[in-house]
């Protein structure tokens, strides 16, 4: 009775569409969860994702979850997660879509999943780091270790929301660090964020990773992939 009145009152509400969930769905509706737009890329070689990377990159696979469209409901979920303290959004969306991977030969082999670290001082402001509940979400899905540790920001910078490709790899040249606890030659890692536009912050985490370490294969996996 107590849990019906709460919910009478503070009903919980679907994070892309902000309507409010049915007793047996938690935190993404069903209308949502099947109607969000796929973009099927871990299904496409050569896929958009991909495409982004050539020439800048050596990228085993890229792919992002969903496409995203300003005013959407890919962009409030992103919202939720990101800014009002919904880190669960990037686990259920990650157990999902690590599940997906698992059906492709490249992603299935990964041996480590890997977020784009935050800035300690930021990570401490915001109180979590989404893209790291994301991964945790793809370890579950996937049964692929998560490791957070060994790719780090070392210093911060500015968002990279209103900027152009060449500002976005100014604002991120040089800011990761890549010191694994392990022996990584030969090893594949699958390197995951937020949102994939225009490559910048996921090509300098590789950067800084290859630097480390020539002999390592890399793919990409985002919540998201912003149409331009």
């Amino acid at each position: 009775m107590l849990r019906d009145l709460l919910h009478l009152f503070f009903p919980e509400l679907c994070l892309a569409c902000r309507e409010t969930l049915l007793e047996h769905e938690k935190t993404i509706c069903n209308s949502c969860f099947v109607g969000l737009p796929r973009t099927n890329f871990h299904m496409q070689k050569g896929n958009e994702a991909e495409r982004i990377f050539i020439g800048r990159i050596p990228v085993e696979s890229a792919a992002s979850c969903y496409f995203f469209n300003q005013g959407s409901r890919v962009q409030e979920l992103l919202h939720q997660l990101k800014y009002k303290n919904q880190p669960e959004a990037g686990e259920i969306v990650g157990e999902w879509y690590g599940k997906e991977l698992l059906k492709t030969e490249t992603f299935a082999k990964a041996d480590f999943i890997v977020p784009v670290p935050l800035h300690p001082k930021k990570q401490k402001q915001r109180g979590y780091n989404q893209a790291e509940h994301f991964a945790i979400g793809m370890g579950r899905g996937t049964g692929i270790p998560v490791v957070t540790d060994w790719l780090l920001r070392t210093r911060s910078s500015d968002t990279q929301t209103k900027k152009n490709k060449f500002s976005r790899w100014q604002g991120v040249e040089s800011v990761f660090s890549f010191n694994p606890l392990e022996r990584v030659e030969g090893k594949h890692f699958l390197l995951v964020d937020d949102v994939l536009t225009t490559g910048a912050t996921l090509e300098a985490c590789a950067v800084a990773m290859y630097k480390f370490e020539k002999e390592i294969k890399i793919s990409i996996a985002t919540i998201a992939y912003a149409q331009r």
